[in-house]
C-alpha cells in the first residue's frame, strides 16, 4: 500500500530555507548565462556579426558547459554541492562583470575570440550550478516527493528565464545594453552570500536526522563513503537506463538551446518585435510560465499518474514539442508567435526537468547523484554546441523558414528513446522496493 513519508513541520521548514535560497542562486545563474540569448541581436546588429558567427560564441561557452559539467559531477559529489554552488557563482560573477566593464570601456577588437574566451569561461562556474542543486536536494527529499518537488523547483529555475529574458530585455529598453552583464554580476554574487549562511549539505548537517531517501543508492552499505571511480563505472558509465537517459537529453539539449538561443533575433526579424515591447514581454514571460506550467504538470503526472515513473510523462511531453513546433514555425501573427514561444518551452523545459533534475536524483542515487545530473547536462549541452554555428549557419543560408523543421527529428527521437524505458524506476532490478511496494510512513523530525 502506497504511503509518502512523513514529515515534522519544523523539518519542512528548514527543508524551505534550504532549498529556497539554493533556487534563488540558480535562477541568478541563468540571468548571467541567457544574458548572451537576450543580447544575440543587439550584439550582431551593434558589431556586424552573422548568426555564424555570433553561434561561435555562443558554441564556445555551450562546450565549455557540456565538458566542464561532465568533470565537475564527480567533484561536487565529493566537495558537497554546498561548497560547490558557492564556487561556481562566485565564478560566474566575476565573468560577467569582467564581461560588463570590458564593454563599458569601448571593447571592439577580436570580439569574437575575446568573447568566446570569457563566454566559455563563464560556462565553466555556471556548470556548477544544476551539479549542486541536484547533490544538495537529493539527501532532503524522498523519491516519492522528487517529482512534485521537482515541478516546484521548477518554478525557481524558471524564474532565472524570467530574470535573464523579460528583465534583460527591459535593462537593454532602458539602460545602457551592457548592464545585462553588470547586473547579473550583483546578484549572483548575493546569492553566493546568502548560500554561505543558509544552504546546508544533508539533514544531519542542519541538525536533524538523516534518512532513507529511497532511491538508487539508499540501501548501499558504502553510501556515505565518497564516491570513486569504481562505483561510477558500476553504477553510472555502464548502466543502461542512464545512458538512454543521456541520449534523450542530447535530443532535448538542441530543441531547447536550438529555441532559446534563437527566439529574440527570429522575433526581430520574421515579426518585428522590439526589446521592451508588450510583445517581447509576452514571449519571454511566457518562457517563465512555461516553464513552470511543464514542470509542476511534469511533476504531479510522474507521482500521481505513473507512481513515479518519469519515461512516460517525458514522452508525452516530447509529442507536445513536436506539435508545438510545428506551430510556431507556420504562425503568421506576431502575437501568435510571441505566445506560441512560451508553449513550446512548457513541452521542452518539463521534459528537462524530468530528466536532468529528477531522474538523475532516482537513478544517480544521493551519493552519485550530480555525476549523473553533470552526465545529462554534459550531453546536452554538446547538442546545444550545434545550435550555435552550425544552426546559425544554416539559418544564414535558408533563413528562418527552416528553424523549427531543423529541431523537430530531435523531439521524434527523443519520443522514441522513452518508449524504452516506459517502465523504469530506480530500485526495478536492485531486488528492493518499487513503485507497487512501497515502504510504511515514517517520521522526519
Amino acid at each position: 500500500m502506497s504511503s509518502l513519508i512523513v514529515h515534522s513541520p519544523k523539518y519542512r521548514a528548514r527543508r524551505f530555507l534550504n532549498w529556497f535560497p539554493l533556487g534563488l542562486t540558480y535562477a541568478t545563474f541563468y540571468m548571467g548565462r541567457y544574458n548572451l540569448n537576450v543580447a544575440g541581436k543587439t550584439m550582431m546588429d551593434m558589431f556586424h556579426l552573422s548568426k555564424a558567427e555570433f553561434g561561435v560564441i555562443a558554441t564556445a561557452g555551450f562546450w565549455t558547459y557540456a565538458v566542464s559539467v561532465m568533470f565537475n559531477g564527480p567533484l561536487a559529489d565529493r566537495i558537497g554541492g554546498r561548497k560547490a554552488i558557492m564556487f561556481g557563482a562566485l565564478g560566474a560573477a566575476l565573468l560577467n562583470l569582467a564581461i560588463g566593464l570590458l564593454f563599458l570601456s569601448g571593447w571592439q577588437t577580436k570580439l569574437i575570440v575575446g568573447m568566446s574566451l570569457l563566454y566559455a569561461a563563464n560556462q565553466y562556474f555556471q556548470s556548477f550550478g544544476a551539479l549542486s542543486v541536484v547533490k544538495v536536494n537529493a539527501p532532503w527529499f524522498h523519491v516519492q516527493e522528487r517529482g512534485v518537488f521537482g515541478g516546484i523547483f521548477g518554478i525557481m529555475i524558471s524564474s532565472g528565464y524570467f530574470l535573464a529574458m523579460t528583465v534583460g530585455g527591459w535593462i537593454l529598453a532602458y539602460l545602457p545594453w551592457y548592464y545585462v552583464f553588470l547586473i547579473p554580476s550583483a546578484a549572483i554574487g548575493v546569492m553566493c552570500v546568502v548560500d554561505f549562511f543558509m544552504v546546508r549539505d544533508t539533514p544531519a548537517a542542519a541538525g536533524f536526522p538523516d534518512f532513507n531517501t529511497g532511491d538508487a543508492t539508499a540501501h548501499d552499505p558504502d553510501r556515505d563513503k565518497p564516491v570513486d571511480w569504481n562505483h561510477l563505472v558500476s553504477r553510472v558509465f555502464t548502466n543502461r537506463v542512464i545512458i538512454i537517459l543521456a541520449v534523450s537529453e542530447f535530443c532535448t539539449g538542441f530543441v531547447r538551446q536550438g529555441i532559446m538561443l534563437w527566439f529574440v533575433p527570429f522575433l526581430k526579424e520574421v515579426h518585428n518585435i522590439e526589446h521592451g515591447s508588450a510583445l517581447f514581454s509576452v514571449a519571454t514571460i511566457g518562457v517563465t510560465v512555461g516553464g513552470i506550467c511543464g514542470g509542476l504538470l511534469c511533476g504531479y503526472l510522474s507521482d500521481h499518474w505513473f507512481q513515479s515513473r518519469r519515461p512516460p510523462v517525458a514522452f508525452l511531453f516530447y509529442l507536445g514539442q513536436i506539435v508545438s513546433l510545428i506551430i510556431l514555425g507556420r504562425v503568421h501573427s506576431a502575437a501568435a508567435a510571441s505566445f506560441m514561444i512560451g508553449f513550446t518551452c512548457m513541452w521542452i523545459f518539463g521534459v528537462h526537468g524530468m530528466l536532468s533534475g529528477t531522474a538523475s536524483m532516482d537513478f544517480g542515487g544521493s551519493k552519485a547523484a550530480s555525476t549523473v545530473a553533470g552526465l545529462l547536462d554534459g550531453v546536452q549541452y554538446l547538442a546545444s554546441g550545434l545550435t550555435g554555428f552550425f544552426l546559425g549557419h544554416f539559418l544564414d543560408k535558408w533563413g528562418w523558414d527552416a528553424w523549427t523543421w531543423m529541431i523537430i527529428p530531435f523531439s521524434i527521437m527523443g519520443a522514441v528513446l522513452m518508449t524504452r524505458l516506459w517502465h523504469e524506476t530506480p530500485l526495478k532490478h536492485r531486488g528492493e522496493v518499487t513503485h507497487k511496494e512501497r515502504p510504511p510512513a515514517a517520521v522526519v523530525d
